[in-house]
C-alpha cells in the first residue's frame, strides 16, 4: 500500500507519541507499507496532485477540505479510519 501524509499528521505524529497521528504514521511506515510519501507543501492542491501522480493508495490526512472532497481514488481518511483499515 502506498501512504501519502499530510503535513498536519506528520506534525501531529512528532509532537506526541501517544496520539493516534503517530500511531498511524508508524502503521504507515512499517510492512507491508512499502511504499510512504511525506507531503510537505503547504498548498492543498499541490499535496492533492503529490498524491495522484505518486499513485498513492491512501492519503492520510486531518485536513476538513480533503476528508469532505468525496475522492475515491486516492481514498482519503483520517489517522483514527488508517489504524482501523484491514490490510489486504
Amino acid at each position: 500500500m502506498r501512504v501519502l501524509i499530510d503535513t498536519n499528521v506528520l506534525i501531529s505524529a512528532a509532537l506526541s507519541a501517544n496520539r493516534l497521528s503517530y500511531q498511524a504514521y508508524v502503521k504507515a511506515a512499517s510492512y507491508p507499507n512499502h511504499e510512504l510519501i511525506c507531503e510537505q507543501n503547504v498548498n492543498d492542491r499541490p499535496i492533492l496532485r503529490s498524491a495522484i501522480e505518486s499513485k498513492a493508495d491512501v492519503l492520510l490526512t486531518g485536513d476538513k477540505d480533503f476528508l469532505e472532497s468525496g475522492l475515491k481514488n486516492p481514498v482519503i481518511i483520517t489517522p483514527a479510519e488508517f489504524l482501523n483499515l484491514d490490510e489486504k
